[in-house]
Formats: C-alpha cells, sequence, structure tokens
C-alpha cells in the first residue's frame, strides 16, 4: 500500500483529501501546518507527498525547498495542490522541483486520485 503525505492546514480539506485517498486504498499521513511537515516528511515509507503552499510557521516552498535539499527524499514526488494560481507560484513551485502543480478549485478529487495514481506507478 503507498503512503501519502498531505500537508494541508484546512481540516474540512484535509479531512476529505484524507477520506478520499484511503477510501482509494491509500495509506495516509497528515500534517497541518509547517512545522509538523517538516518533521514528517522524513518518515519512512512515503511515497508521495500532497502539498498545499499556504501554511503557517512554514509556506510549502520552503518544505519543497527542504524536500527537494536532502538526500533520502529528494527524488520523493510532490504534488503541489494549492489555492495558489498565478503563474509566478507554479513556475516558483516547478523550479523547486515539484513534480505537479494543481490549483485546487480546478479539479476534483477523483482527478487528483487520477493523478496520484499516474504518479505512483
Amino acid at each position: 500500500m503507498s503512503k501519502i503525505l498531505i500537508i494541508e492546514d484546512d481540516p474540512f480539506l484535509q479531512g476529505l483529501e484524507a477520506s478520499k485517498l484511503t477510501k482509494d486504498g491509500y495509506d495516509i499521513l497528515v500534517a497541518s501546518s509547517g512545522d509538523e511537515a517538516m518533521t514528517k516528511i522524513n518518515e519512512p515509507g512515503i511515497n508521495l507527498i500532497l502539498l498545499d503552499l499556504v501554511l503557517p510557521n512554514f509556506d510549502g516552498f520552503q518544505i519543497l525547498e527542504k524536500i527537494r535539499s536532502t538526500d533520502t527524499i529528494k527524488t520523493l514526488p510532490v504534488i503541489v495542490f494549492s489555492n495558489l494560481s498565478e503563474a509566478k507560484d507554479t513556475k516558483r513551485a516547478q523550479e523547486l522541483g515539484a513534480t505537479d502543480f494543481m490549483v485546487k478549485s480546478n479539479f476534483t478529487l477523483d482527478e487528483l486520485v487520477d493523478r496520484i495514481k499516474m504518479i505512483i506507478k
């Protein structure tokens, strides 16, 4: 079973994402803040990170930088799943090594699961 770390500070969205991914057969870890995320990104067995960009303490860009600069997890797939939709945000996430960038309001949870399945084969 693939393990996904959901980094999302909105409890409602975090719950929806976790519930949907659990129903689709994924093992789920969650982090609600940048601090919590910085700790959990190093947990063993994570296959993919679903990363919001607007978080307390550390933003998603800082977390993505940390992931890509840590040898043991630098190749871990990271889907940025955010409401930030300006070209500068997308470009910055891509430059920092995001595997994919999805704007929350443009995708359903089913489409998110489909994207995850494409990445975790």
